[in-house]
């Protein structure tokens, strides 16, 4: 929570500066490439989370199964 709240710190001119070098480094033509690839990470990484959730509603007490091994 703490990285979010000092994310939300950064300004409109470190804002431009990281977009700016994130352009330099990656080019324009690989731009929408990585933001794919992010968009679909992050859409994976919500899915297993949301799975995770579902998982622990169905069985909150995981603590009374003994561990695969």
């Amino acid at each position: 929570m703490t990285a979010m709240l000092n994310l939300m710190s950064v300004g409109w001119g470190e804002w431009v500066v990281i977009a700016v070098l994130v352009l330099l480094l990656f080019g324009p033509k690989r731009l929408p490439e990585l933001a794919r690839s992010i968009g679909r990470s992050l859409r994976q990484f919500q899915h297993g989370l949301q799975d995770l959730k579902d998982e622990i509603k169905k069985d909150p007490d995981v603590s009374k199964h003994p561990k695969e091994e």
